[in-house]
């Protein structure tokens, strides 16, 4: 009778656990849907529009990469401008002077980001908050000068220019359908880290962020969950550096810079921390008020101090937090006034 017992559970759990993934799939892909339809009735022809998402995808993509280490697990390092220029030289080495395709570019830089990130953490493990901060900020103040005397690699202070477009098997897609792609892309890596922070491994990864002792008496060490964290958020702001230098096709040392690191820092704060969509949205945010606001493009930064004020005064949770109260404010206001006619009905 044990044994009947053991092998029959897993089947009745296996039911459960497929309905519970396919809700949220359907859910993520149409918000991914959702936010593509927006997007490109946004866009339009215009080709000013087009770059502004091309750089929104590429802050939304630096800000998922510091929302694995920064957010779930409390490591603030500020290397990862360096890992998004690393994406970009990367992508920009290998379709300038090689035969390769561009898309090798996006691996490669992606994994020599990765392993920059687990030499730096390496050497930084026993540190935190302000001084972590303060080491990786030299970190890429140090990078930005070594890519202007670097003049071999990467082309000094004028970088490199007229690097090919984008092109898949010889076809090279319109800007349009390079926007589709980018925001696509966005919320791909979005749909993965947060899953990744749903997932057993992200929550132990937030414990650690708590209590490392708590995690040691799991049998966890604390130390290695950082690692493989700072690994993958370097990766992916790589992802981000990539894929802005195929759409502006040239890359520069003043391209990417600590302003983008000190604006990734506030976009899941501007989003919402409590899900890795806090990121991107944040990042259409910062794009929005600093650049897209006619008259005030002198003031973006400011309106932006303002803005981040705001949202940590009346929403701390950020947008989508705010947004998740008000509709369960109104779903309480219409359960109750459902109660009341019931009650009504009743009595008549």
């Amino acid at each position: 009778m044990t044994v009947s017992t053991t092998d029959t559970a897993p089947s009745r759990s296996r039911p459960r656990v497929r309905a519970a993934r396919g809700p949220r799939s359907v859910r993520e892909l149409g918000i991914t849907v959702g936010v593509l339809a927006v997007v490109l009735i946004w866009v339009g022809p215009s080709l000013y529009r087009q770059d502004l998402v091309f750089l929104a995808a590429m802050y939304g993509l630096v800000a998922l990469g510091m929302y694995v280490p920064f957010v779930l697990a409390g490591s603030l390092s500020m290397a990862y401008s360096a890992y998004a220029a690393i994406g970009a030289y990367a992508v920009a080495l290998v379709a300038k002077h090689t035969d390769w395709s561009m898309w090798w570019g996006w691996i490669a830089g992606a994994v020599v980001s990765a392993v920059v990130a687990l030499v730096l953490g390496l050497v930084t493990q026993r540190l935190s908050g302000f001084y972590l901060a303060a080491v990786t900020l030299l970190f890429s103040l140090a990078f930005k000068y070594w890519m202007i005397d670097a003049r071999s690699i990467t082309g000094g202070a004028g970088g490199i220019t007229r690097i090919p477009p984008v092109s898949v098997f010889g076809w090279e897609p319109p800007g349009y359908l390079l926007v589709a792609g980018a925001v696509v892309f966005v919320c791909a890596i979005a749909v993965l880290v947060d899953r990744l922070r749903k997932s057993v491994w992200g929550i132990i990864l937030q414990a650690s962020r708590e209590s490392d002792d708590a995690v040691r008496a799991a049998g966890v060490k604390p130390a290695h969950l950082r690692m493989v964290a700072l690994a993958i958020g370097a990766a992916i702001a790589a992802f981000g550096g990539s894929l802005f230098v195929g759409s502006v096709q040239a890359v520069t040392p003043e391209t990417l810079t600590l302003n983008l690191v000190f604006l990734a820092i506030f976009m899941p704060i501007i989003g919402g921390r409590g899900t890795a969509w806090g990121a991107p949205l944040g990042a259409v945010v910062v794009v929005a008020v600093t650049l897209n606001m006619p008259g005030y493009q002198g003031s973006g930064e400011l309106l932006l101090a303002l803005a981040v004020l705001l949202i940590i005064i009346v929403a701390p949770g950020g947008l989508i937090g705010y947004a998740q109260w008000c509709w369960t404010r109104v779903q309480a206001v219409m359960s109750a006034r459902r109660g009341n006619s019931t009650d009504e009905r009743g009595r008549r």
